[in-house]
């Protein structure tokens, strides 16, 4: 197949045209949907600048990769003309990934390109980094806004969740820009195109390791590099050369749980799908049965776009380079910002330590209410930086007041823990939760409770020691009564049912 590349020119100025890369003859008609194909794409966006404002997509890019060979076969790019390019592109925007107004001000609105987009992955296998919360999320609105049905996948590959359980977090936060890095594969751009292009070279890295090191487990496998250089240290043999291990070694094949998502993984007929662990065969793994079974568990992420909560960052998507913690006049405290917006998060299957406490009143006498979770070390280390900030500017501020430590400590394990706050709202005829409050079923099912009263008694029941909780909640500053810190405040709590 002819390879097809349609990409806005240099100066974005003209409409998306279909035109062959360099060397190869012209090709004006894209493949259909529904092919064999993988389709890896990555859109890049506007930057929110306000709590409740969406992302504006301004470029949409894709390659179709054939399965058996991982090879291109065919690509499309174009950018994509906002609504209002002036407040949708704002300067965090830029950037972010260095689209401007005038790129955009003459690319054609997505209703134009539309077709091409459902074509490319209606009915075929997506595949992207991190496409289940953002990249799908967007092409579901960006159809949603022209009043048409969003392309359907035959199935999903998350690279980002895939390659942190398969490949372990050999390269710190597993974000493109650090795999890319870990490869020695240059830069991230942010531009659609060369992203999905260095995605595909990040997986085909990746999945060669693993399967060096599953055909040699008892030499290759960092496991054994470890406790090999850890037996040549011991023997006062250890080599110079010899690089240090990560505090973190890969987690072991042999506790693996293949999983798969809600959409129907279903791989082209021709290939040989695997449904054996590779730890419980090695020797006859094959390079693309790694890609064959990369399918992405659901159960441990939130699209929070769907649940109107849009605006709210998983702890992976944050960049802490980006936080920054203002003090307004006379030393009162502004809100911590994550990319020029107010730094929200969403975490899920959070375990509950210590149920509702009414120990704090507030001024009218009524209690304060709260619960205690652990938090995953990902969440651990945004907040701890949150944190850290706060405190220096605190001091910085010349405030006299005694910091609270946002993050606590328990158990033997000493597991992180942090205090979600409920609040109340109060008027004429009664109080109310302010916090959204709602009851997950086995089935998936979320159903938002209704409360007739504030009453501890009805929270009791429901945030038991050791129940899981998806939380919804925005860290805000104080500094009152001689005391001051960063508190979490619960906007949205989604209880799991046993």
């Amino acid at each position: 197949m002819a390879s097809t590349s349609a990409s806005p020119s240099a100066s974005a100025t003209e409409p998306a045209a279909a035109t062959a890369p360099e060397g190869d003859p012209p090709a004006t008609v894209l493949p259909g949907e529904g092919g064999p194909e993988i389709a890896f794409f990555d859109v890049e966006t506007s930057v929110p600048q306000r709590v409740g404002q969406g992302y504006a997509l301004l470029e949409f890019g894709a390659i179709l990769v054939c399965p058996r060979r991982l090879v291109e076969v065919a690509s499309y790019a174009t950018l994509v003309r906002p609504a209002d390019p002036v407040s949708a592109v704002s300067a965090a925007s830029v950037r972010c990934n260095g689209i401007t107004r005038d790129a955009v001000s003459g690319a054609p609105p997505f209703r134009d390109v539309a077709d091409a987009v459902y074509n490319l992955l209606n009915g075929r296998v997506w595949a992207g980094h991190n496409i289940v919360r953002f990249d799908s999320a967007r092409i579901r609105e960006a159809f949603s806004e022209i009043g048409r049905s969003p392309p359907q996948p035959k199935g999903m590959i998350d690279t980002l969740p895939l390659l942190t359980q398969r490949f372990g977090r050999r390269a710190g936060d597993m974000k493109m820009a650090s795999l890319a890095n870990y490869f020695g594969l240059g830069k991230q751009r942010h531009r659609s195109l060369d992203d999905v292009r260095m995605n595909l070279e990040v997986l085909k890295y990746c999945a060669t390791v693993l399967f060096l090191e599953a055909s040699l487990p008892e030499v290759l496998t960092v496991e054994n590099l470890v406790e090999g250089a850890t037996r040549s240290r011991a023997n006062g043999t250890a080599s110079p050369d010899l690089p240090k291990p990560e505090a973190k070694s890969p987690p072991d094949s042999s506790k693996r749980q293949r999983t798969v998502s809600p959409v129907e993984c279903v791989m082209p007929e021709e290939g040989n799908q695997r449904t054996s662990d590779p730890s419980t065969n090695r020797e006859s793994v094959e390079l693309v049965s790694h890609i064959e079974e990369m399918k992405l568990d659901t159960t441990t992420h939130m699209d929070a776009s769907s649940s109107g909560y849009s605006g709210f960052l998983e702890p992976d998507d944050v960049s802490i380079e980006c936080i920054e913690i203002s003090v307004a006049p006379l030393h009162q405290w502004s809100s911590i910002q994550h990319r020029d917006c107010p730094l929200q998060l969403c975490c899920a299957g959070l375990k509950v330590q210590f149920g509702v406490s009414t120990k704090f009143l507030d001024n009218a006498g009524r209690p304060k209410m709260s619960i205690v979770v652990e938090i995953p070390e990902s969440l651990s280390k945004v907040l701890e930086f949150c944190d850290d900030l706060a405190r220096k500017l605190s001091q910085e501020s010349g405030s006299s007041s005694e910091w609270r430590p946002l993050i606590k400590k328990y158990g033997y394990v000493n597991r992180p823990t942090v205090r979600l706050n409920i609040p109340t709202i109060a008027n004429s005829d009664a109080t109310a939760y302010s916090t959204d409050i709602c009851q997950k079923e086995p089935s998936g099912s979320i159903q938002e409770l209704d409360f007739s009263n504030v009453a501890t008694t009805e929270l009791d029941s429901l945030f038991v020691k050791g129940c899981k909780v998806d939380a919804f909640f925005s860290p805000e500053l104080y500094d009152y009564q001689q005391n001051a810190g960063i508190r979490l405040v619960a906007k949205r709590l989604v209880v799991h049912s046993n």
